[in-house]
């Protein structure tokens, strides 16, 4: 009986035993599933950066923040054109570069984002996909869209009073665009209703501009005259001195990228119009103290035609009148000194040689 009873009690004991020790492995299993979920949900403190380039036109991307100018990345690209890294980042607007182009980025660590684009047709085939591609792909349409707005160059002929209904429209069009973003930062939001304003001042203003180009300083109307202007040749020059020749005259400094970007394509046509009946003034109006700099970067970089620096920088009565409000800015006039174009092709222009040959130069 004792041994039955000893038996029966051990049964008993290894069922408790075995319900305990299937406890513990459920809890255990159990803790080991929250850990897993709790590492899956916690944010990544970077982005992930990949993506495709057709037709690359260097062999890296250079990532650039727009309030930090100390941060730079480079990301390298195989010959396949196919890229992939990781970025810690500071949330907020950046650039990136492919060598010739770039396009904006709006990065936020735990995003994984992919890109691709052709660089034949850059801005019209930037497409984002992934965590974080609703808010680039809306930055890249913005930019095609306002590039838009610049191509339409007869809107900017209407008056004040008509383009203000164009306007409207293009605020109206970003409003809906920007707010079709949903569960952006309020930061975000922020940053581009200001970068909006000043855009929609930009574009007042360069209607504005553009209207009395059409108006004022119309095609045979008399070209605003530059006079006595110091000639690095030596002597001074002034506008009526060319008269019997076109005048083509670049409006630059020595501080404009833009305007140093054409000096190579400047250089190439002032070699093919050579001899006819044509003159290429370079017109600076870098500010008085940077003389000497002028006159460095003209042996520099072996400058031709005729080099001209301005006798007030802007304030000057030919950049007055003739509405300089940003360089490079070319300006093409008759042998009589009257316009042809007060905002002519630039020399990297096709358009250029199209204008040349409609005048018989």
């Amino acid at each position: 009986m004792t041994s039955k009873i000893f038996i029966l009690r051990l049964g008993i004991f290894e069922i408790v035993t075995l319900k305990i020790l299937t406890m513990k492995r459920i809890i255990c299993f159990a803790i080991a599933a929250l850990t897993i979920v709790s590492c899956a949900q916690e944010p990544k403190e970077y982005v992930s950066f990949s993506g495709q380039i057709l037709n690359q036109n260097s062999d890296s991307l250079i990532i650039r923040s727009k309030s930090d100018r100390d941060f730079k990345k480079r990301i390298g690209v195989s010959e396949d054109g196919s890229f992939s890294d990781t970025l810690k980042i500071v949330n907020g607007a950046y650039y990136v570069f492919d060598g010739s182009e770039n396009t904006s980025l709006y990065l936020k660590n735990g995003d994984d984002i992919r890109l691709t684009l052709d660089t034949k047709e850059f801005d019209e085939t930037v497409v984002y996909t992934g965590n974080g591609a609703d808010v680039n792909n809306y930055l890249a349409q913005k930019a095609l869209s306002q590039e838009a707005i610049f191509e339409d160059k007869e809107s900017f002929l209407f008056s004040k009073e008509e383009y203000a209904v164009t306007s409207e429209t293009i605020e109206s069009d970003f409003m809906k665009a920007l707010g079709n973003l949903k569960g952006m930062d309020t930061a975000f939001v922020a940053a581009e209703n200001k970068d909006f304003a000043g855009f929609k001042n930009y574009l007042e203003s360069y209607q504005e501009q553009q209207f009395f180009l059409s108006t004022v300083l119309a095609k045979g109307e008399v070209s605003p005259k530059f006079i006595g202007y110091k000639n690095n040749a030596g002597g001074e020059t002034s506008l009526d001195d060319l008269k019997g020749k076109y005048v083509y005259i670049d409006v630059w400094a020595t501080w404009c990228g833009p305007c140093k970007a054409e000096i190579p394509f400047l250089k190439e046509v002032e070699k093919a119009y050579h001899g006819k009946m044509i003159e290429f003034v370079s017109l600076s109006v870098d500010d008085p103290k940077d003389y000497d700099a002028w006159k460095s970067m003209i042996k520099e970089k072996e400058l031709g035609g005729i080099q001209l620096f301005s006798d007030k920088s802007w304030k000057s009565d030919f950049v007055v009148e003739d509405k300089i409000n940003g360089i490079p800015r070319f300006i093409l006039i008759d042998p009589e000194g009257n316009i042809i174009s007060p905002d002519a092709p630039r020399p990297s222009d096709d358009k250029l040689e199209e204008l040349f040959a409609s005048l018989s130069i």
